[in-house]
């Protein structure tokens, strides 16, 4: 009688399974459309035997716990492919804004403006007195200007709006890590031997792919809610019940010191203007801020890799200097100066040692946040050689879309202030040396200088073209237009000497061309704004001829154009508004002005076929036309664009294919499903009539008795 109310136990036991199995299939089935929703399966055991006679019988079966099936191994290679994914996806979409803006192929376009412009030049050596070719090469020079200028804002809006979408990313994963922090808090409160908490481990997993879409990630998962999430390079995100922050914020300066110095205890460092670059300031000989001589310092731009370097290889240095003789760094918009704690235009009164460095970052950053007292900056950097550094974000829209506004849009930027420096440069040259219709009786530099005593060559004058200027001099012809006399002059910089004394660009300040200019006769020089201005005295006035040195193309004075970026470019006003002194020709040897002459229209006309070197940090140096060298710019967009949709379609095949082989293993599968009801179905059948059965046999055996 006691094995039969076993066997009704055994019975009862396969009940109470089916049961449960039937329940877990139609809970799956009803989940076979939830995102994230991981298939789940009961596990079960047999019961203890019982040891008799004929040897041991089964007691029944146990439900142990029901399980989500899901293949962890798989799930790790698939985030690593998903934020690559979305970092090439996020590249993409907005290079093809960009490849939209550069498109070639529409009428009125910079190419089309370039060619109008040196067409003009071309028009003008023809017919050089002509006021209406005169005033066609005025109008179409703005449209140059105009062009370039839209295609610079449009840049510059591109980048602006990247940082918007930058920081609600980043107010998205802190409100993940916040939920993912939560989630492990209530997996490990709610999970026990036997019980697994399924829902909060598939919202877990759900959340850490939202993650994984915004930056790249590493999970270590050592069970229950004890889960650790770090970014790609290491900084923790998320460890346990415990989560970390990111934050975007504007520029920062890091000052690292080495042992034993004790500069910032009076002094820090300063800087103005943005930049896609960081900037590592490492000082190499000690010294003071102003010293004599000063503290040098070199200067990165991938973080300490590689060093900024001077034409023939050797590291670049730059003289420690305060606010009235700050330095403009290159590759960017930047001007950086030491001063105290307390008056940036102060000059500290401690040394800077040699090995001292500051870290700028001149423009919007992600950093990590462990508490108040640890801050990283993990902002993604792109070295020398294209490669994207480790410590920094890599992957995700993040990782994208920083990606694209310093090393894409920040690079095109480059390329674009390259093209309108040589604009500048080249057509000023030759322009400041040239004759108009009418003589000049008045000149004013377009460049200014932010130390008036600082050597005009070196970058601590802030001269725009700084490093252009050369040793040599420039002639000036001075007119008296009541007797016709003119009287051509060279500027002398020591007229104690019987020796004319030249330009040295890395000795003569401005103060020193103007005392130059005003020891010729019929001329007086000022210093305006830290610009130059001369003036002609009553009754006369002056024209110039050649210029070895290119001063007056450096200073702007008889230049076509002023400014040295698209945001500042303009044609000079004394051009504008005067058609006279737009300037085809050249003076004679004489200092007169030869009728009809045509040489500098002609010259700045060749320049459409001529080449000129152009180097920027991230390309190497090239020597091409100005047009070819917009042309290959071009040409790098489309082949940035191409590079990041094939990458896209790559890194997205490789997830997809990890997503299907993750589904083959978590996800529902209704045929599948539909089989295992029928067959949990038939088994509760079974169980029910081995009930019966036993229920039978027992009526059967208590029958006996009667």
């Amino acid at each position: 009688m006691s094995s039969l109310l076993g066997t009704m136990d055994i019975a009862k036991q396969a009940l109470h399974l089916n049961q449960t199995q039937i329940g877990v299939t139609g809970n799956n089935i009803a989940n076979v459309d939830t995102p994230g929703y991981s298939r789940r399966k009961v596990m079960v055991e047999e019961t203890f035997p019982l040891n008799t006679a004929p040897g041991q019988i089964g007691t029944g079966v146990n439900a142990t716990e029901v399980v989500r099936i899901f293949d962890e191994f798989i799930e790790t290679q698939y985030l690593d492919k998903l934020s690559e994914q979305e970092r090439w996806g996020t590249l993409h979409t907005h290079l093809t804004d960009v490849e939209g803006l550069f498109n070639e192929n529409q009428a009125g376009r910079l190419n089309d403006a370039l060619a109008q412009f040196f067409k003009d030049w071309q028009d003008l050596s023809l017919w050089p007195n002509d006021a209406n070719v005169r005033s066609a090469l005025l109008g179409n020079s703005q449209t140059l200007i105009n062009t370039i200028g839209i295609l610079a804002e449009d840049l510059d809006g591109l980048a602006s709006r990247i940082d918007e979408v930058i920081a609600d990313d980043v107010d998205e994963v802190n409100h993940l890590l916040e939920q993912i922090a939560g989630l492990n808090k209530k997996i490990q409160t709610s999970q026990k031997p036997g019980v697994q908490a399924n829902v909060s481990l598939d919202e877990r997993d759900l959340k850490i792919r939202e993650l994984a879409g915004k930056l790249d990630i590493h999970c270590i998962d050592k069970g229950g809610g004890n889960l650790t999430i770090t970014t790609g390079s290491g900084q923790t995100l998320v460890d346990g019940e415990a989560c970390f922050t990111l934050d975007f914020k504007g520029p920062q300066i890091t000052t690292i010191l080495t042992e034993g110095s004790t500069f910032d205890t009076d002094g820090q460092v300063y800087f103005s203007g943005s930049s896609s670059y960081e900037y590592t300031i490492e000082v190499v000989n000690d010294g003071d801020v102003d010293g004599s001589p000063p503290a040098m310092f070199r200067v990165s731009l991938d973080g300490g890799q590689t060093w900024l370097t001077n034409e023939d290889g050797t590291t670049k240095t730059f003289e420690a200097r305060s606010h009235g003789n700050r330095i403009r760094l290159p590759q960017g918009e930047l001007e950086l100066w030491f001063g105290t704690n307390s008056d940036m235009t102060g000059v500290p009164a401690n040394a800077l040692a040699t090995g001292d460095s500051f870290v700028l970052v001149p423009k919007n950053g992600v950093y990590w946040h462990a508490g108040d007292s640890l801050t990283e900056n993990i902002t993604s950097q792109i070295a020398v050689n294209g490669q994207a550094s480790t410590s920094r974000i890599t992957g995700g829209s993040i990782g994208g879309n920083l990606a694209f506004r310093d090393n894409a849009v920040g690079r095109y930027q480059e390329r674009l202030r390259a093209l309108v420096k040589g604009l500048v440069w080249e057509v000023n040259a030759i322009h400041s040396q040239g004759h108009g219709l009418t003589p000049l009786v008045r000149a004013t530099g377009t460049f200014e200088v932010t130390s008036q005593t600082t050597a005009l060559g070196t970058p601590g004058s802030g001269l725009a073209f700084a490093e252009k200027l050369q040793p040599g001099n420039l002639s000036v012809s001075v007119h008296n237009n009541t007797t016709g006399e003119n009287v051509v002059s060279v500027l002398d910089f020591d007229p104690s000497s019987t020796a004319t004394d030249n330009f040295d660009p890395a000795v003569h300040s401005l103060e020193d061309i103007r005392d130059a200019f005003n020891a010729i006769d019929g001329l007086s020089a000022v210093i305006n704004d830290n610009k130059l201005q001369l003036q002609a005295d009553s009754g006369y006035s002056f024209s110039f001829g050649s210029d070895s040195s290119g001063l007056l193309a450096g200073l702007g004075i008889n230049t076509y154009f002023q400014g040295e970026n698209a945001s500042s470019l303009a044609l000079n006003p004394a051009v504008k508004t005067h058609l006279d002194h737009l300037n085809a020709g050249q003076m004679n040897a004489l200092g007169f002005m030869d009728p009809g002459s045509n040489v500098t229209a002609q010259d700045i006309a060749a320049l459409q076929y001529t080449g000129i070197s152009f180097a920027t940090f991230s390309s190497s140096t090239s020597n091409q036309t100005l047009q070819d060298y917009y042309t290959a710019l071009v040409t790098t967009i489309g082949a940035d664009t191409a590079r990041s949709k094939f990458n896209f379609t790559y890194q997205q095949s490789l997830a997809h294919d990890l997503e299907i082989r993750q589904d083959s293993v978590s996800a529902v599968n209704l045929d599948e499903e539909m089989s295992n009801l029928i067959k949990f179905q038939q088994s509760y059948s079974a169980a029910a009539k081995l009930i019966t059965t036993a229920n039978q046999m027992l009526d059967t055996l208590l029958g006996m008795k009667q």
